[in-house]
């Protein structure tokens, strides 16, 4: 599958994962045609500006916020929808989406 389509499969699985919900990125990949984790984590990263994507509710297979420049973003956007980390920085696994 070409990149582009592979990009936008991405794209439109983050667009439904629903407020105060959280999802992997390993999850995503593998609802996809030949993602990978590391291809979702990219994904992410290059959303152009302006965006509307809820890319703020992917995160690692540890259920921890991944250790990149908008983390601290990532969790306020997170808090604000109920989603809160346990003393550890795990998120919580009922909240996994789907």
């Amino acid at each position: 599958m070409p990149r582009a389509e592979r990009l936008e499969q991405i794209y439109t699985i983050v667009d439904q994962i629903p407020a105060g919900r959280i999802t992997t990125y390993g999850r995503i990949a593998a609802m996809t045609e030949g993602a990978t984790p590391r291809m979702v984590g990219t994904a992410m990263r290059k959303l152009p500006e302006g965006h509307t994507l809820p890319w703020h509710r992917v995160i690692s297979a540890t259920r921890r916020v991944a250790d990149h420049g908008g983390a601290a973003r990532q969790l306020e956007m997170l808090r604000e929808e109920g989603v809160v980390p346990d003393a550890k920085g795990r998120l919580p696994a009922h909240l996994m989406w789907p």
